[in-house]
């Protein structure tokens, strides 16, 4: 029998990952191929197929990509998870969510400055900074060139998880420039907004 193919093209996100994991709610397949029509989606579909126990592979096709993904034949199937773990209750967890690449108004030489010395700072936060989460024009800061980049990848070597938005990168153009973090997704960000015990917004 030929795998289910859940067809997610023109879907924005985070719909295609939304559909995806009701398609393992709904029946928990051995195998599964997913179409999506842009990077972001192939990346957030794969690392969510990934986190739920398949094997993932993506190869281009027409019109986009093809995300194959299969579970071993060994392998039970479980009640798909959150493609980010959550911590446990009694841990402190701030998520910091920043929506530019620069702090404040007025002067954006200024706001960027300020922003620079805002992530050296971050890790005065110590163990309780749990993510920082980037969409609009904060996705710039992970980009490469950026002169917050190495403040950012210092901060994720720490171990704090950096989400950097899919479809904003893909927005600015700054897909293939992205240096820290990992792409992600609107299911993430509002997962890590709900889960965090404090939410710095920026």
């Amino acid at each position: 029998m030929s795998e289910p193919i859940l067809d997610c093209k023109g879907l924005p996100c985070p719909q295609p990952v939304l559909a995806c994991k009701r398609r393992l709610e709904e029946s928990a397949p051995q195998a599964l191929r997913v179409l999506v029509d842009n990077e972001p989606a192939r990346e957030n579909v794969s690392r969510f197929l990934a986190s739920q126990g398949y094997a993932v592979q993506a190869e281009p096709v027409a019109g986009g990509f093809a995300v194959a993904a299969r579970r071993a034949t060994d392998a039970p199937a479980a009640t798909p998870a959150p493609m980010q773990a959550a911590p446990a209750e009694t841990e402190a967890r701030v998520t910091v969510f920043i929506t530019a690449d620069t702090i404040g108004r007025g002067d954006d030489g200024l706001g960027g400055r300020l922003m620079l010395n805002f992530l050296a700072t971050l890790p005065e936060l110590g163990h309780e900074l749990w993510r920082v989460v980037l969409v609009n024009g904060g996705v710039r800061l992970a980009a490469e060139g950026h002169a917050c980049l190495e403040k950012l990848q210092a901060l994720e070597a720490a171990g704090t998880t950096i989400l950097v938005c899919g479809t904003c990168l893909e927005h600015y153009g700054l897909l293939e420039k992205r240096r820290a973090g990992q792409t992600t997704n609107m299911l993430d960000v509002v997962t890590s907004l709900q889960l965090a015990s404090k939410v710095i917004h920026v």
